[in-house]
């Protein structure tokens, strides 16, 4: 090796043995993936992060966060955001940094100062460098949960067009602050496009109503008037009717209606629809 300090003889160690060495490295994280990536997707991963690290070490490189590692923090940016959106664990992330220090200790290992030196100055930049991934694998986690979470979030607040003119939000489980902030943003997008003129909140699916979940409700509906339509709350249970008297929240001049049903008939008598009951029905 040359010696010319334990970065650079890392890099004429990994230059001359880089064949074996990236063979071995895909070969032991191959076999801890369970082969769940594709052997040619796993190796060309791999080698590109070798060659990054070999030309990173050839500059004197030893801190992660220095210039000369910025590509190969870019792979391993990269990688982990795969990673985790296929599913793998932070542990089974990492491994594709820290199987190196495996292969690498069979020739680093070998009794000299010189090789127990460089073998340490290398675990410590591979330790930097699993840090690394699993601070990204990590970051892209939490985006991925606050997306999923997000979307869910809309799913569970659909905006239905009952009739001409006519629009419901039929609400099922827990209202927090969150959700009813979606309420209203999407109550009032589809009173824009659709032109409505009569909306309803359906609260039937809803066990429970807070203070500041109330509070939410009724700047929606106020919002609405701003927009020059009128909201119909439909399905308080008497669970939530007590709260609302309980917790002294005024409801006065908002039109509230058993179920969901005699709230659509509110709203069509509103809207000019004269409503026939079919003759069969009286029967």
């Amino acid at each position: 090796m040359v010696q010319r300090g334990g970065a650079v003889d890392l890099a004429g160690l990994l230059t001359a043995k880089g064949q074996d060495l990236a063979a071995s490295w895909v070969g032991e994280v191959s076999k801890s993936l369970g082969g769940r990536i594709s052997a040619a997707e796993l190796e060309r991963e791999l080698r590109e992060l070798y060659d990054a690290l070999v030309e990173a070490l050839r500059h004197g490189a030893g801190d992660v966060h220095s210039e000369h590692m910025s590509e190969i923090r870019a792979l391993l940016t990269e990688l982990s955001r795969n990673r985790a959106r296929q599913g793998f664990s932070p542990g089974e992330t990492a491994i594709s940094v820290f199987a190196l220090k495996q292969v690498l200790e069979p020739l680093l290992q070998n009794g000299s100062a010189e090789e127990i030196s460089a073998y340490l100055e290398m675990s410590r930049i591979l330790d930097g460098l699993g840090l690394f991934t699993i601070e990204s694998y990590t970051q892209t986690r939490d985006e991925l949960i606050t997306a999923q979470a997000e979307q869910l979030l809309e799913l569970s607040t659909p905006v239905v067009r009952l009739w001409d003119g006519v629009i419901a939000v039929p609400l099922v489980g827990t209202l927090d602050s969150a959700r009813t902030q979606v309420v209203m943003e999407k109550l009032l997008e589809a009173l824009v496009d659709t032109g409505s003129e009569q909306a309803i909140i359906d609260i039937t699916g809803v066990p429970a109503v807070d203070t500041q979940v109330a509070q939410h409700l009724l700047k929606t509906i106020v919002a609405a008037r701003l927009m020059g339509a009128e909201c119909t709350v439909s399905g308080i249970s008497p669970q939530i009717a007590q709260t609302i008297v309980a917790l002294g929240i005024e409801f006065d001049g908002i039109v509230t209606k058993a179920s969901l049903a005699d709230a659509l008939k509110l709203a069509l008598r509103r809207s000019g629809v004269d409503m026939v009951a079919h003759e069969s029905a009286r029967r």
